[in-house]
């Protein structure tokens, strides 16, 4: 199902339906113990699940949907592949301009991917966009957010 790309990465194709949500929150679990990560397994699941989720539910067609999981010195970096050259909303803003409503289902993914990653963005791909974020290593000196 998969071929990692490298002893420290793994590259998978996924569908482009909801199906692929919860196959990315496995296969990310899965990369992380198979590349040695101790990044928070849990974080980088629940982060994955919404990077997946804003790709099929923003992008047309049913172009698969690229994972890539990195193992970084200080951490690890994930990203999602999609074919729409958009940008995904204001990822990288300090704080969103208001606050999401607690009551409506949609709004809270890409706060959540600010507020737990210590750093997230996207770039340009030449099939479309790769929307990304990394998480530190537990304990590593001056990391962010759910680290121990």
């Amino acid at each position: 199902m998969h071929e990692p790309a490298s002893p420290a990465s793994w590259r998978i194709a996924l569908p482009h339906t909801t199906a692929a949500v919860p196959v990315a929150r496995a296969l990310v679990r899965t990369a992380l113990t198979d590349i040695e990560s101790s990044a928070d397994t849990d974080t980088a699941e629940l982060l994955t699940a919404e990077l997946v989720a804003n790709a099929v539910e923003h992008t047309r067609g049913q172009d698969p949907i690229e994972l890539v999981i990195e193992l970084l010195p200080t951490g690890c970096q994930v990203e999602v592949h999609d074919s729409s050259p958009l940008p995904p909303g204001d990822l990288t803003a300090p704080c969103p301009p208001e606050e999401p409503d607690p009551w409506q289902e949609h709004g809270r993914g890409l706060l959540l991917i600010r507020t737990l990653s210590s750093s997230c963005g996207h770039r340009p791909t030449e099939s479309g966009k790769a929307v990304w974020f990394t998480l530190p290593t537990r304990g590593c000196a001056g990391g962010g957010p759910g680290v121990s």
